[in-house]
């Protein structure tokens, strides 16, 4: 039966075949074009390294005894630059011994000279699948694992890490600040994921987004019967995070009915879930973020300066994009390979004239805005991001 997706995933693989020997590098050239295969060549192993650094392929077959770089020494210097990429030794009679060791550092497989045609796709499809399956595992990590890499090298974000490293062991309370779609999300997880508590939950709340006469259900939970809706009884998230973080994402927003509930939660950990009268001890961790001056808030009577006092014991601010511009190509660098990652495609080359043109740009919507243009660009780009792409499509 004609498997298309099997048969699709063979047509897009990408071949680096690297063999000093034309005639036999144009014979596998030509047999790997005719099933499906897209095929580079290189005459020498120091061409091959030049153009494995230059695009992403799905396998490589590659000669032992080259002149310049032999194939020991470039499946060396090409695991440095991408291990993942299965590499298939092609080796004479007399270079068995040294293909089993190199099976032994790192290669995929080993084919003898002649190639036996049958064997040599077997192996190719085998090599194929195991770079699907890495690439798609990878894929499933990241979203598992929500935390992504703090990029940057700005005066700012290395404190802002500095910080990181020295509040997350403790427990004490942050309040994270700065405008929509800087990273404030981001920030937290770290101190999470770099706490004694990162075995247990992260909870996150949005509290601009949950109705005011429900948040206290949301953050607190509610017995059965306790109100109209209440058909069952429910967990809040002070419950859910309880051994982890609870994570307060735009606390400014929250009403001042609820602002003294959870006041009380952090004085005494503990909570009353809504229509209870036992009290439910709680060991969480909070963080709170916030787009709003609180202080304000606070002027404007809309904010408990208790409260204020409790959540900010730690207080860090995450700058605007436009007063880090320095970060920007290392931002948009790192989100092309994240985002050809997920679409399973090679990343894309950014030419340096594309990149200043988006240093320039000011970045109302900050970080979550820089990586909707990045994977529009990637999208509606050809082979490289250019400028012409740049001006058209931001």
């Amino acid at each position: 039966m004609f498997n298309f997706e099997k048969t699709f995933s063979i047509l897009m693989a990408d071949i680096l075949v690297i063999d000093d020997e034309k005639a036999i590098r144009k014979t596998l050239a030509e047999i790997l074009q005719f099933e499906g295969y897209k095929v580079v060549e290189a005459a020498d192993g120091e061409e091959g390294l030049q153009k494995f650094a230059q695009k992403h392929f799905d396998v490589v077959l590659c000669d032992i005894k080259m002149p310049k770089i032999d194939g020991i020494e470039f499946l060396e210097k090409a695991k440095n630059i991408n291990a993942d990429i299965p590499i298939i030794m092609v080796s004479g009679h007399g270079n068995i011994e040294t293909a089993v060791e190199a099976v032994k550092k790192g290669a995929f497989d080993y084919i003898s000279k002649p190639p036996d045609l049958n064997r040599l796709l077997i192996t190719l499809r085998n090599a194929t699948d195991r770079t699907k399956l890495t690439t798609e595992t990878k894929v499933l990590k990241r979203k598992v694992n929500k935390t992504i890499d703090m990029v940057g090298e700005s005066a700012a974000i290395n404190k802002i890490k500095q910080t990181i490293e020295k509040v997350a062991p403790t427990d004490a309370r942050v309040l994270i600040t700065g405008e929509n779609g800087v990273g404030k999300e981001l920030v937290a997880r770290w101190i999470h994921e770099m706490s004694n508590r990162n075995t247990g939950p992260m909870i996150e709340v949005n509290c601009a987004a949950i109705p005011s006469e429900l948040i206290e259900s949301e953050l607190f939970g509610h017995e059965k019967g306790s109100f109209t809706s209440a058909i069952k009884q429910r967990i809040g998230k002070f419950e859910q995070a309880n051994g982890g973080t609870l994570f307060l994402d735009e606390i400014g927003d929250m009403s001042l009915t609820a602002q003294a509930k959870v006041l009380r939660a952090l004085q005494e950990g503990k909570i009353t879930r809504v229509g209870a009268e036992k009290d439910i001890n709680v060991d969480v961790r909070v963080i709170a973020a916030t787009n709003k001056n609180l202080l304000e808030e606070v002027e404007a009577k809309n904010f408990r300066l208790d409260l204020y006092h409790r959540l900010g014991v730690i207080i860090i601010h995450v700058p605007a994009l436009k007063d880090r511009k320095e970060d920007i190509p290392l931002l948009v660098k790192h989100f092309a390979a994240l985002i050809a990652l997920e679409y399973g495609q090679p990343t894309k080359e950014i030419e340096k004239s594309a990149l200043e043109i988006l240093q320039k740009n000011n970045w109302g919507g900050n970080i979550r805005e820089l990586r909707n243009v990045v994977e529009r660009l990637i999208i509606m780009s050809g082979k490289s991001i250019t400028k012409d792409d740049v001006e058209n499509y931001v």
